[in-house]
């Protein structure tokens, strides 16, 4: 029975259970455990259990009367004595927890149904809320709109205000302006009724503005009256009146300048910079300050002080004055130039700290610079030459005028850059600079061609006159001698030609200093190369004509010493001795031209190589310049390259002429038909032909080094075709036997082997069918047409050869040799 919360079980305690004992840490095991502990006995504590009397559960409370107590401890307890206990206390627990459920279930529900209203009274917060807050944003938003809209409405009463105050302070100042206009216009050049302002020194500043207003005004006035239609006679006084107040407010102005200019320079003597930049900034109301800024300039000591400028040319021109060289002036113009850009930038820092538009300043004062300070050094340097009469080349002629011009220009360019450098405003300095130097860059190529013509000129007349002491001798023969010394002396030098191109050199670098444009420098650069090629082909062929003197002087003596038919052994001798002369001067001759080819050759190279280098990279950038140089220096070669070809046609007469006189002086009758025909052959070559090849080994060594390629090639190859038709002529007056035959085949092994350092092959094969002729002298005659069975093409030389056999009578040859071409076809 269930009684407050009390279980009752039998016999057993009643059993009170509370929710508030499942809450926390609960535990069902702990609970039992519990009471299980106190209703079963205690071996070991029974005195113990007996003093306690009851024991109060961690989740439950159990009561035990003490005579129960007492009871049971007196009676005999069995194996489980308190089963049925344990067993009442269980059902009596489950129905306890039933309640305890139901309670819990209940108590659950109620709270539900209250979380419930209280979210839904929550929720209806909530929705309430945000229509709170909505019309709270639409206050906002009508406030905001309404605060916008007064402060529009107070900034456009603001700026009523303002241009209210505006017109205000124009009006006053307008008043004021008539005020002072009327005053201006009271009496014309009276300016002792102004208004103390004017005179007030401490408000110069304000003074200078109005009378730069009114004067404007009254300017203006005038000349919108002047451009309209005629006035009345009213505006005709009035405009009267404002040409006083325009003539009073001009003096005004010019004597108000005058006094600022006048504290301004007082200001710079003590170098007080406030006070000048002060003035300065009043000073910038009249003409935008232009007055001040020449002032400063103008008066700097650069410009007016003498003993600068004395110093300047004592610096530069130093004692020698206009003789100084080139060096010195650069010298002389870097320290001077350096001093100036020095002055420059220390005044830049006063101009920077003074005047209110500094640029302008610095504008000023670099003009005035170089229109003054360095044009009066130019004017000093340069001394522009006349082409019709230039200067003797003994004072430097006209290549000292280019020298220094071009020291001048380069320094002066390099100022510029400096000045560049420190600052100069708008004004194109680089423009500038270059305009100093117009009037001589005007006609700068026809100074520079000039030049190079009267240096070619002088250096002509300088190896014309070391080559003049050197001419002498008498008679043909020394007249000889001293033509070949001459030639010698006059020969073609490489170093002379490498003097002109670096004259040459040097004019293309003063070419490239003064043109800028791309065309004008190609066309100054092909004017000066022109030049070059003219002097070099001039030179070249010259010494090519002077080398060709001494050939045709030998040609001369040979046909002089000709011998007759009819003279004595005394006269041949003589006149041998003079050809033996004649072929020494030959053979100089021969060896001073082929000297003075190779020269030319060296030359042209030289030239060449220039234009490679140095020419042609400044003609590509326009159209046409190049190829019309290199036309130019083809046409101007050609000239030289006549005169080679036709010296060495003279060459090869004057070898051919020797090599003709050793053959008719040394070749014997006795060489080809000997009277021991038949006795042991002489296997060496002729005496002759030794001559001749030693000769030839002598004279044409220097042949073999002055030419090259194809000209090298050319000239053998023509020496070679006439040495063989000479040889063909020669043995034409000789008769041979056969053993006069073996000797002739071994002249023309030594021939062959000779020529064949030509390394001419139409020339070896010529030699080889020589050698092929000469058998027809060696075979017996009924074998001579063995001979041209392979080499028919010998046959018509062969029949010429055949026709030279000792036996050809005896052994009727001529009617052999019909027969024989009639069979060969």
């Amino acid at each position: 029975m269930k009684e407050d919360g009390k279980v009752a079980t039998g016999n057993g305690p009643p059993l009170i259970l509370d929710i508030e004992d499942f809450k926390g840490d609960f535990s069902f095991d702990a609970l039992f455990g519990n009471l299980v502990n106190e209703l079963l006995p205690s071996y070991q504590n029974d005195d113990a259990d007996a003093a306690e009397g009851n024991d109060v559960l961690a989740n439950g409370t159990l009561r035990i009367p003490s005579d129960a107590t007492k009871a049971a401890q007196g009676l005999a307890m069995p194996l489980f004595p308190e089963v049925d206990a344990l067993l009442a206390l269980f059902k009596d627990s489950c129905k306890e927890l039933i309640d305890l459920r139901q309670q819990v279930d209940e108590r659950l529900n109620s709270l539900k149904k209250e979380v419930s209203a209280q979210d839904a009274k929550h929720r209806k917060t909530l929705s309430e809320l945000e229509k709170g807050v909505d019309g709270l944003f639409d206050s906002f938003a009508r406030l905001d709109s309404r605060i916008s809209s007064v402060g529009q409405t107070a900034a456009k009463i603001g700026d009523h205000l303002q241009s209210a105050d505006a017109q205000r302070e124009t009006a006053v100042q307008t008043i004021d302006l008539i005020k002072y206009l009327m005053e201006f216009n009271s009496t014309p050049g009276d300016l002792m009724e102004l208004s103390p302002l004017f005179s007030d020194d401490s408000r110069v500043a304000e003074a200078a503005s109005i009378a730069q207003k009114l004067r404007s005004f009254a300017e203006e006035d005038l000349g919108r009256k002047g451009i309209g239609p005629q006035p009345a006679t009213g505006n005709a006084t009035a405009s009267r009146g404002l040409e006083v107040a325009v003539a009073n407010l001009q003096e005004y102005c010019n004597e108000l300048e005058n006094r600022l200019l006048q504290r301004f320079d007082a200001a710079s003597q003590r170098r007080e910079l406030s006070t000048m930049a002060e003035c300065a900034k009043i000073l910038s109301q009249f003409n935008r300050g232009s007055s001040a800024m020449q002032h400063y300039v103008a008066t700097r000591p650069m410009f007016i002080d003498v003993e600068i400028m004395n110093a300047d040319n004592r610096l530069v021109l130093g004692e020698q004055g206009s003789r100084a060289s080139p060096s010195d002036v650069a010298r002389g113009l870097s320290s001077l130039y350096k001093e100036i850009a020095d002055t420059v930038r220390k005044e830049s820092a006063t101009i920077m700290a003074v005047f209110p538009s500094p640029n302008e300043v610095m504008a000023i004062l670099v003009q005035r610079v170089l229109e003054q300070r360095v044009t009066a050094l130019l004017d000093k340097l340069l001394e522009k030459p006349s082409l019709m009469n230039p200067p003797p080349i003994e004072e430097g002629g006209i290549l000292a005028y280019l020298r220094m011009l071009a020291v001048v220009y380069e320094k002066t360019q390099e100022l510029a850059r400096d000045l560049r450098a420190v600052g100069c405003g708008d004004l194109d300095v680089e423009g500038l600079t270059e305009s100093l130097f117009s009037v001589h860059k005007e006609e700068y190529p026809e100074h520079e061609q000039a030049s190079l013509r009267q240096l070619y000129q002088a250096k002509m007349e300088e190896l014309r006159a070391e080559s003049l002491p050197d001419l002498s001798g008498t008679g043909s023969i020394g007249r000889s001698k001293g033509a070949s010394i001459a030639s010698s002396q006059q020969q073609i030098s490489v170093t002379v030609v490498t003097e002109l191109v670096r004259w040459n050199e040097e004019a293309v670098s003063r070419c490239n200093m003064f043109s800028s444009q791309p065309a004008i420098l190609a066309s100054n650069v092909r004017a000066v190369f022109t030049c070059l090629l003219d002097q070099v082909s001039r030179y070249v062929t010259e010494g090519l004509e002077r080398a060709r003197e001494g050939l045709t002087e030998a040609a001369a003596l040979r046909e002089r010493f000709v011998l007759g038919t009819n003279i004595s052994r005394r006269v041949a001798a003589a006149a041998a001795s003079a050809a033996e002369a004649a072929a020494a001067a030959g053979e100089s001759s021969f060896k001073s031209f082929m000297v003075a080819v190779q020269r030319c050759a060296s030359s042209v190279a030289l030239v060449q190589q220039y234009f490679a280098n140095s020419i042609s990279r400044l003609l590509l950038p326009v159209d046409g310049a190049h190829a019309a140089s290199c036309e130019e220096m083809a046409a101007a070669m050609s000239k030289a390259e006549a005169a080679a070809y036709k010296g060495l046609q003279q060459c090869i007469d004057t070898v051919i002429a020797e090599v003709e006189r050793l053959l008719s002086a040394e070749q014997k009758v006795t060489d080809y038909r000997s009277p021991d025909d038949g006795i042991v052959p002489d296997h060496r070559p002729t005496t002759a032909c030794t001559r001749v090849v030693t000769y030839l080994s002598r004279v044409l060594e220097p042949a073999f080094t002055s030419l090259e390629g194809l000209n090298k090639q050319a000239f053998l190859t023509e020496l070679g075709n006439r040495l063989h038709k000479l040889l063909l002529n020669h043995w034409q007056k000789f008769t041979f036997n056969p053993s006069g035959g073996l000797r002739l085949k071994r002249d023309i092994t030594e021939y062959g082997e000779f020529l064949r350092g030509f390394h001419s092959p139409s020339i070896d094969e010529k030699f080889e069918a020589l050698g092929i002729l000469a058998n027809v002298f060696i075979v017996a005659p009924e074998s001579l047409s063995t001979l041209f069975e392979g080499t028919p093409s010998i046959r018509k030389d062969a029949q010429r050869f055949i026709e030279l056999r000792d036996d050809y009578k005896s052994a009727k040859l001529a009617a052999k040799l019909s027969s024989l071409w009639q069979s060969l076809g």
